[in-house]
């Protein structure tokens, strides 16, 4: 049985340099899978690939059991697409904004009404079901964005980074919404920038820079696999104490990365470093147990991505 998308071997060069390079992934039907990487990296060339918008240099791509590009017009009528940045239209209220949207896919006036009181209450907007879209809050419109990419009911959902701009109560109700349309047995492509955010929601996830896939694995397995277990990041809070604390130390099995006045030291076994650090003055600290974001880090580095 041929998954929701698989894509083989995916090339796309733009003025002769590789923008997406030899990709090869596979999504599960009814999981959230990852797609992550820096600015730059590929991601939404990828995604541009997948649902037909561009063509490729080379490789396959099958989504909802069509080829693309040659089928992707019937194949996006099976998926669902939440952009980065909402583009809901502004001249219509919230209802008529998912009504014309369905009228895109074909759907019949019947079967959009039919669908309508479901979309809104996923989205917890039927008291917002005839408000106009500058008075939503950006929470609002994300939830109005995801309810209108499963209008048709699709069987598969592309997120690009749903997220973005909202804050921690608007977040974390983006999630569950996200984590019932599993339940559902709705496939989900993810990409974030937040690397809770795939922590959480991701079974299986890629991380690719430069075009191409360089980890793979679920969040846990990542973690296991490319990052010591424990981390103690130390801030610097007087000048220079955090540059005499680190001087000359031989911690044996600590890895140190330092990013401007704080070091990350990454570590088997944290103790001897912590006793140290409460005889210290002039430094802040904290430990935690590491996370997906500092196997991100490791493998795509520190430096800033335009």
């Amino acid at each position: 049985m041929v998954g929701p998308l698989q894509v083989q071997d995916l090339k796309k060069a733009y003025a002769n340099t590789p923008v997406v390079d030899g990709l090869s992934f596979a999504l599960e039907a009814g999981t959230c899978f990852g797609l992550l990487g820096p600015n730059g990296a590929g991601k939404t060339t990828t995604l541009k690939l997948c649902l037909g918008l561009t063509a490729p240099d080379a490789g396959s791509i099958t989504l909802a059991g069509q080829p693309i590009p040659a089928q992707a017009q019937a194949a996006r009528a099976r998926t669902g697409v939440v952009p980065q940045f909402d583009n809901l239209d502004p001249d219509f209220t919230v209802t008529e904004n998912l009504r014309v949207f369905g009228r895109y896919f074909g759907m019949g006036k019947a079967e959009i009404e039919a669908r309508i009181p479901w979309l809104l209450a996923f989205s917890g907007l039927e008291n917002k079901a005839e408000s106009r879209i500058a008075t939503l809050s950006g929470g609002m419109k994300r939830r109005l964005t995801l309810a209108r990419a499963l209008v048709n009911d699709p069987d598969i959902v592309f997120l690009d980074e749903p997220t973005t701009g909202l804050d921690p109560q608007a977040r974390h109700l983006i999630w569950e919404r996200l984590k019932q349309l599993k339940t559902q047995g709705k496939t989900l492509l993810l990409t974030t920038h937040f690397m809770d955010e795939a922590e959480r929601l991701c079974d299986w996830l890629i991380v690719i820079d430069h075009g191409r896939k360089i980890a793979e694995g679920s969040p846990r397995e990542l973690i296991a696999s490319h990052i010591e277990p424990q981390v103690v990041e130390v801030y610097d809070e007087e000048a220079g104490a955090l540059e005499a604390f680190m001087a000359g130390r031989q911690d044996v099995g600590v890895r140190v990365e330092v990013s401007g006045e704080t070091a990350f030291f990454y570590c088997q076994d944290p103790q001897p470093l912590l006793a140290d650090l409460a005889r210290a003055g002039g430094l802040r600290y904290v430990h935690r147990a590491s996370n997906l974001e500092d196997v991100f880090i490791k493998l795509t580095g520190r430096e800033l991505r335009d």
